[in-house]
């Protein structure tokens, strides 16, 4: 099994449209996907050049990350995928509030210490929350954010790049389809990006 690491920020559509697909991927080819937090608030703290929509959008993006990193700490990666499946099925499909009754419900779901929820008003996991981001994202550079996903190469380096950004989710062979080209253009000496203009937003299903 190869293994694929993913970085999301919870409130993110893309990387929500991209984690679906990657567990698509897993019915349909020999990869292990492993989800890891990183911080679309963090990404951009401190740029005064943020569209005014896009600083109201990153304003209550931190509470779940926070939420996120803390059970990571406390159960272990592997509890991610669940506990992402159930913040992203609030966010995206429920069109829950953030907030504590989100986080609640979704760790109560999971089976997890509701009491989690406490972590996103603390900074009390900050400092995990900082090394995971740079842990997923330094190695794709350029300041690009989510998705963010990591995959062994045949020389046994690490491919990092960002995307793929795609809507609607593909499904089934389609998934594994996409999934071969794009290790296939990733995986190329030299290539950089490869990119077109969005003419529709992200329809998450």
């Amino acid at each position: 099994m190869t293994p694929v690491d993913m970085w999301f920020d919870p409130k993110c559509p893309w990387a929500w449209n991209t984690s679906r697909w990657l567990l698509e991927v897993e019915k349909v080819r020999d990869v292990d996907v492993r989800f890891h937090v990183m911080s679309l608030w963090l990404l951009n703290d401190g740029r005064e050049d943020l569209e005014e929509w896009y600083a109201r959008w990153l304003s209550d993006t931190l509470g779940p990350v926070r939420v996120a990193i803390a059970v990571e700490q406390k159960y272990g990666t592997p509890t991610l995928t669940d506990l992402y499946t159930a913040l992203g099925n609030r966010i995206h499909h429920e069109k829950m509030p953030i907030g504590r009754d989100l986080y609640e419900s979704a760790l109560y779901e999971v089976g997890l210490d509701r009491r989690l929820a406490d972590a996103a008003d603390t900074d009390e996991f900050d400092e995990a929350l900082r090394l995971s981001h740079h842990t997923g994202l330094d190695p794709v550079g350029e300041n690009l954010g989510t998705p963010a996903i990591h995959v062994p190469g045949p020389d046994g380096k690490v491919n990092a790049f960002f995307g793929p950004v795609v809507t609607p989710v593909p499904r089934g062979e389609d998934a594994g389809r996409l999934w071969d080209g794009v290790l296939l253009v990733t995986g190329a000496p030299g290539f950089y990006e490869l990119k077109r203009g969005r003419t529709e937003s992200p329809r998450v299903d």
